[in-house]
């Protein structure tokens, strides 16, 4: 079963949100168990411990086959707005019988979808090939050119061992095309051309070669060939960088092309995780020959609360001085829809059960309430696409980053170098892995870091005073003036709050 909201809370502070046991040192050892499991495993491991509990707890239920059941969602989401409360959507799912009218409309919608993205995700596959197939050839390129300028180094060592790589490239990939002319074939099978291969390799240059003690044959074979190689040095060099800036124009428009793919994807998983509903078909309200349809909302509300009005004056001005330090506090009103409708035309109508929970936390326990919410599995399929191709995409845009970032030389003239960097606009990545560029994601982690909570600080004596206690009583009589508003306008009757305890 899915860890609930309300067991979260429990967990998050398990000394009000609890149920325990009635003796003292049972009560204490629940809550150091549940606070252990969640410095050991996290909140939600410590969560599935947690018989949970709120200030207040009230819940209605309204049942018609005449009207839709729509308004009255509406009209508890208006009214606690108007009460200036901040709302939000925790929870939206559905699940419908297989003998629903809207199951084959689901299922359909659900299939062009899938059709869709499978479409997008091939197109996307076949780019990134191209994109690996590029960065490959890219590095080639790259520890191709760097013999180049080795070979202009100021190190004499660095440039010989460049000039002796090169040789041996020429001789392999241009000379090599000659056959039996080719210089390690003169060498290696034609008599008198035993030195051939060792001068070539020793000559820097054509006067170099004319000073060596060669017969005169090896020299006019010896002397057209290094003439030869030196042009094909130059000639080479300028074709492969032009084949490298090409190369990487075209890695440039990959890159744009796999961000639009991306960007045409994200929608349509969007809509994917929306439709793939529950699938708790144990509930017995669910009949696979009934038109049955059960729909899931959980929302939350909360408004920000001062500290009560006995709070001392001299504490206010510490406060305000910044010499005393108190955290936010907030009403919060859980409040969980559960419809079992029979589906009609764009109508539903059947039973609603509408629960109503009240608690005061403040604003860590409600960052931390969404972050470990968030990792609960409401979002499951997208994480889980996220997290099967997250590594292997990281991997792959520093690669390509190491191209699209480099320092290039605009004009000789010129001599400005600029950088290159695939911000939020042209990373094809960030719609799926949310990553930027360097500086970017630098700034995002460390904000990441700051913002991700832990665990929650205890109560300070003035905060316990001052705000968590008299806003306990505040929000309990919040809720019910929710709760008992709402009977009275649609005719349901209303007692004094005591006979609800």
């Amino acid at each position: 079963m899915a860890t609930s909201i309300e067991q979260i809370i429990g967990a998050i502070n398990p000394n009000l949100y609890c149920s325990l046991p009635d003796r003292a040192p049972e009560a204490k050892k629940q809550i150091a168990k549940i606070k252990e499991i969640a410095k050991e495993k996290g909140y939600l491991a410590a969560a599935k411990e947690v018989e949970p509990k709120a200030d207040a707890d009230y819940a209605l239920s309204y049942e018609t086959y005449a009207e839709s059941l729509e308004p009255i969602y509406f009209w508890i989401l208006d009214f606690i707005t108007e009460m200036d409360m901040k709302v939000e959507k925790y929870v939206d799912n559905f699940i419908t019988a297989p003998g629903s009218n809207q199951f084959v409309d689901f299922a359909q919608k659900k299939g062009l979808t899938q059709d869709r993205v499978t479409k997008i995700m091939g197109d996307i596959n076949m780019v990134l090939r191209s994109v690996l197939n590029l960065i490959y050839d890219l590095k080639e390129f790259k520890i191709r050119l760097q013999s180049y300028e080795d070979y202009k180094s100021k190190d004499k060592n660095v440039s010989e061992s460049a000039l002796l790589s090169l040789k041996q490239l020429w001789m392999d990939k241009v000379d090599m095309n000659k056959g039996n002319s080719s210089l390690k074939a003169m060498a290696l099978s034609q008599a008198g051309f035993q030195t051939l291969l060792d001068a070539f390799l020793a000559a820097k240059t054509i006067e170099d070669a004319k000073k060596l003690d060669l017969n005169e044959r090896v020299k006019r074979i010896l002397l057209p060939r290094i003439q030869e190689f030196e042009l094909w040095i130059k000639e080479s060099e300028n074709e492969l960088r032009k084949r490298y800036a090409l190369e990487k124009n075209y890695l440039k428009s990959q890159v744009n092309s796999l961000k639009l793919y991306t960007h045409w994807a994200k929608p349509y998983l969007k809509v994917l995780d929306r439709l793939e509903g529950e699938d708790n078909l144990s509930d017995p309200n669910l009949v696979t020959g009934f038109n049955r349809t059960m729909l899931n909302l959980t929302l939350m509300a909360t408004r920000p609360m001062g500290p009560s009005e006995n709070f001392p004056e001299d504490l206010k001005k510490a406060v305000e001085r910044k010499k005393l330090k108190m955290r936010k506090y907030f009403e919060c009103i859980l409040l969980d829809f559960n419809f079992r409708t029979v589906p009609g035309q764009g109508v539903y109508m059947g039973k609603v059960n509408v629960s109503f929970r009240a608690y005061v936390l403040n604003k860590e326990e409600l960052a931390l309430l969404k972050q470990e919410f968030e990792n609960t599995g409401v979002r499951e399929m997208l994480d889980l696409i996220e997290g099967a191709t997250g590594e292997s995409l990281e991997e792959l845009q520093k690669e390509i980053n190491s191209f699209l970032d480099e320092k290039e030389e605009d004009d000789k003239k010129e001599k400005e170098k600029r950088k290159i960097e695939l911000d939020a606009s042209s990373n094809p990545f960030v719609a799926i892995l949310g990553m930027g560029n360097k500086k970017e994601e630098k700034k995002k982690e460390k904000k990441e870091k700051d913002t991700k909570i832990k665990s929650v600080e205890k109560d300070s004596w003035v905060e316990k005073t001052f705000l968590r206690d008299p806003g306990r009583e505040s929000v309990i009589d919040t809720h019910f003036l929710i709760f008992d508003i709402y009977k009275k306008a649609h005719g349901m009757g209303s007692y004094p709050r005591e006979a609800y305890r």
